[in-house]
């Protein structure tokens, strides 16, 4: 590991902001916070930029970046440090763990903010909009939460839209082009180091909002990994 990954990585445990794979937590993160505002969550959210970008367009809101790679937290969390932004804080552990510090219904939103599209038909368990994951979100989202997903990957963003439909989630909104459109959200306007480099070459951004209200029956698995097979074959 680079001497710049180690002092980072030794800031961050002196960061009030930064909480490192705690324990207990379920159910306390109005104490954290000291109020009882709504709680949204950025997954997978290497530098931290939206939960940021988050915080300053709404203050009466929480917002916790959730990664595993504690240098990258690093710089979301000294800004937010360094702008006062109470109502932003870091969580480092791996996503597949977070519904240990979460107790149910505490949570209100999701973003998923250009994660690794994981494009291989053998790795779709791990997309982070795939059924095993959206289980492990209901363990906490409240009855109505929201998932957000904004991405360049037009695979990711199909594959979504497969899940979605195949499980009947209620879609709030959607776009493959984001920026096409003449009055973009603020949220949507929040760009991360990812997006700028434009991984995917597809020089489109697309989105996703849906409410994970329903139950995600395990044996409609199967029909989801025939789909991406039919899809990868196209």
């Amino acid at each position: 590991m680079g001497q710049k990954k180690l002092i980072r990585f030794e800031a961050i445990r002196h960061f009030d902001n930064v909480l490192e794979y705690p324990k207990d937590m379920p159910g306390q993160w109005k104490q954290f916070f000291k109020n009882e505002h709504p709680i949204t969550l950025e997954l997978a959210c290497g530098k931290g930029e939206y939960a940021v970008g988050l915080g300053r367009l709404y203050p009466s809101r929480n917002f916790i970046g959730i990664d595993i790679k504690g240098n990258r937290i690093w710089r979301g969390a000294k800004t937010a440090l360094e702008e006062g932004l109470n109502n932003v804080a870091f969580l480092r552990s791996q996503i597949d763990k977070v519904a240990d510090y979460f107790q149910p219904g505490e949570v209100a939103e999701i973003w998923i903010t250009f994660p690794d599209p994981q494009l291989r038909a053998s790795r779709a368990k791990k997309r982070l909009t795939h059924p095993r994951f959206l289980r492990l979100y209901q363990r906490f989202l409240q009855s109505n939460g929201l998932v957000h997903l904004k991405t360049d990957s037009p695979d990711l963003y199909e594959f979504t839209l497969t899940v979605i439909n195949l499980f009947g989630l209620e879609v709030i909104d959607q776009s493959g082009d984001v920026y096409a459109n003449t009055n973009v959200k603020q949220e949507l306007q929040i760009k991360t180091h990812y997006e700028g480099l434009d991984i995917a070459e597809s020089n489109r951004i697309h989105y996703l909002c849906f409410r994970l209200n329903k139950e995600l029956p395990v044996e409609k698995d199967e029909a989801l990994k025939q789909l991406i097979g039919e899809q990868a074959t196209d």
